[in-house]
């Protein structure tokens, strides 16, 4: 029960500024396991769409922990309704009905499937990928070409994920320093082109 109570808490703290009409919201990245934090002011996204991305995220994990439980370890990112799944399924058949979940939750425009089939990731590896999506902020900001959030870093197995409605200009300014960085096997884009 204490459990529960925290975690309202924290959903809590964690959504006040919106709802206060705050500018800046401070949300910690937990599929990716390295905190992101995301200024609702600067996003392009409105606050309503960024609220709506956290519910399909939250809505499709739990579409799938009920109906596929521990079979499956796949990471959920929405950008402006659409979603990149990430993460690792043991068959075809799993990885299909993953994304067939996933386009069922209200509101989700599109589904970006690149769900690995075969076995879970190890920690290593994971570990691995978040240090490869810090790196790549990283660059992000000492390049200073976009706003940094803007664009999204997604990292599975060394391979980078771009997300965000971007320009042509910000998109191939991501993609340079993204395949420029140390440890990255691929870039995949997954933008929303603004222009």
């Amino acid at each position: 029960m204490q459990y529960k109570n925290w975690n309202g808490l924290l959903l809590l703290v964690l959504l006040f500024p919106l709802l206060s009409g705050c500018a800046l919201l401070v949300a910690g990245g937990v599929a990716s396991g390295v905190g992101a934090g995301v200024a609702v002011s600067q996003d392009r996204r409105t606050s309503g769409m960024f609220v709506e991305d956290e519910g399909i995220e939250i809505k499709s994990d739990r579409r799938i922990r009920e109906k596929l439980g521990g079979s499956v370890n796949v990471n959920i990112t929405s950008f402006n309704r659409n979603v990149l799944l990430t993460g690792e399924a043991q068959t075809e058949a799993l990885k299909r009905e993953v994304e067939k979940l996933v386009r069922g939750v209200e509101n989700v425009r599109g589904v970006t499937n690149e769900i690995a089939v075969g076995g879970e990731s190890s920690f290593a590896s994971r570990s691995n990928d978040a240090l490869i999506t810090s790196k790549v902020k990283a660059r992000f900001m000492d390049g200073g070409k976009f706003q940094v959030n803007h664009v999204k870093v997604v990292t599975e197995d060394a391979i980078v994920y771009l997300l965000g409605l971007v320009r042509v200009n910000e998109a191939e300014s991501a993609v340079d320093i993204a395949r420029s960085t140390g440890g990255v096997r691929k870039v995949v884009k997954v933008f929303e082109y603004l222009e």
